[in-house]
């Protein structure tokens, strides 16, 4: 984790609650169980979120999803300001599955997302989750890295889980905490990071700032 640290000159008092600068109510949930007060500070009709996350060309996986984060996270602050509102703390996240040197991102409709599944079964790959925590006078970042393997996916299961509806939306056409893991054989690192906000690495990021947890 890179942290520039918070002195009483730049932070006199620590903050009450924090922004959190992401649609997915999975973030939100694992905020409320740390128990941290948020307010969603989201994009506005006005802003091209999606093309934040524009892949470069070569560009390894980990270095993709620390860029994201952190243009994310310069779109949010300045959001705040452009607002007016109140001054705090501002968290953002995202999440990449990677094949090897391979970015699979959010499916663009069913037959996408039958796609990366049918790359991922039976194959060990990695979901990352970069983290960026800024304020006025500094910032904390932070990248978690575990492992997934699913089953040997037969066609008909993946068929009958895209049908849920439940891929859409999520890097790597799956989601950890849901029907998706009836497929999933082993994982190791961050269950909480796989599932879009690691907890050990949010915390670490807000006590730098002075929150108390």
């Amino acid at each position: 984790m890179r942290i520039i640290p918070i002195t009483a000159s730049n932070m006199a008092t620590p903050p009450d609650f924090i922004y959190l600068a992401s649609q997915s109510p999975r973030r939100s949930q694992l905020l409320d169980q740390l128990g941290v007060r948020h307010e969603l500070l989201l994009p506005g009709d006005d802003e091209d979120a999606e093309s934040l996350e524009a892949q470069l060309r070569s560009e390894a996986p980990k270095t993709y999803v620390q860029r994201v984060t952190g243009l994310k996270l310069q779109a949010a602050l300045q959001r705040m300001i452009r607002r007016k509102l109140p001054a705090a703390p501002v968290l953002c996240a995202d999440t990449t599955v990677a094949l090897g040197r391979t970015i699979f991102g959010k499916p663009e409709n069913s037959e996408d997302a039958k796609r990366m599944l049918r790359a991922l079964a039976n194959r060990p790959h990695r979901v990352m989750t970069a983290i960026a925590l800024g304020w006025a006078h500094g910032q904390a970042q932070a990248c978690s890295e575990s492992w997934v393997t699913f089953a040997d996916l037969r066609e008909d299961d993946i068929e009958a889980y895209v049908a849920t509806g439940e891929p859409m939306g999520k890097a790597g056409a799956y989601a950890v905490q849901g029907v998706a893991a009836a497929h999933i054989a082993h994982m190791s690192g961050s269950y909480s990071g796989i599932m879009g906000l690691p907890l050990f690495e949010t915390a670490q990021a807000l006590r730098s700032i002075g929150f108390a947890l």
